[in-house]
């Protein structure tokens, strides 16, 4: 599903020439949960940022599900990552004062989908978190593991071939965090690509795989051989 080959990432400020990435390689099966860790600086999120078609790299090639990236325009990429990409980012970025309902149907705005069709996919959305019953509250009113669960339901609305999650623990007590894993592994488990980008050993044994970054390059590419094992009920 994605493929990178020697991917690089070169950022100018003024006479300032920075190396983010440094030939970045690995591929991603359909339906595999993959991790990818490092520490501060070490560009995870300049990486996620390239998978998501949200930057382009300097260098190398990017095939996301066969087509390779510098093949689409803008538009084209901006379609891809509504129809085919689903975001979950640390910050939840769910809009306040706005229902639940009404936030997980907001990647649909820009999907081409029916409106008439809008209300039943967020609510099947939203119920595969299991939070039916905070339907139309307001975010303010949730939890903190619910928002996030708020956006996992929305990164699901339009059906995506991958999730990419951004340290969706990082804002989360323990018990949320555990929960809020237990159920990205449940979607991986119902057939969801996933890519996780974290800090946190125990959010990444939840992957079959663990991708550690370390200044720019791949230190390391190997299977998680004890992975633990959500069971998250709604």
């Amino acid at each position: 599903m994605l493929s990178l080959n020697n991917i690089t990432k070169t950022f100018n400020d003024g006479e300032v020439e920075t190396r983010v990435l440094k030939g970045i390689s690995f591929d991603v099966k359909q339906g595999e949960f993959v991790s990818i860790m490092g520490p501060s600086g070490s560009g995870k999120s300049t990486l996620l940022h390239i998978l998501g078609f949200l930057d382009r790299p300097t260098d190398g090639t990017y095939r996301f599900s066969d087509k390779e990236m510098g093949e689409h325009d803008e538009d084209e990429l901006a379609h891809v990552r509504n129809k085919k990409m689903g975001f979950v980012f640390q910050t939840f970025n769910l809009l306040p004062r706005t229902s639940v309902l009404d936030n997980v149907k907001l990647p649909l705005l820009y999907s081409g989908v029916k409106e008439s069709l809008w209300e039943e996919m967020a609510r099947e959305a939203v119920d595969a978190v299991g939070l039916s019953h905070r339907a139309e509250y307001e975010p303010a009113q949730l939890s903190g593991g619910e928002r996030q669960r708020v956006a996992i339901a929305r990164a699901l609305v339009n059906k995506p071939n991958v999730i990419f999650a951004d340290e969706p623990t990082g804002n989360l007590d323990s018990k949320s965090g555990e929960q809020v894993m237990e159920l990205i592994d449940g979607l991986h488990k119902n057939g969801h690509t996933v890519l996780l980008i974290t800090h946190e050993t125990y959010t990444a044994e939840y992957a079959q795989r663990i991708i550690r970054l370390r200044d720019g390059s791949v230190e390391s590419d190997t299977e998680v051989e004890h992975r633990r094992n959500g069971s998250f009920a709604k």
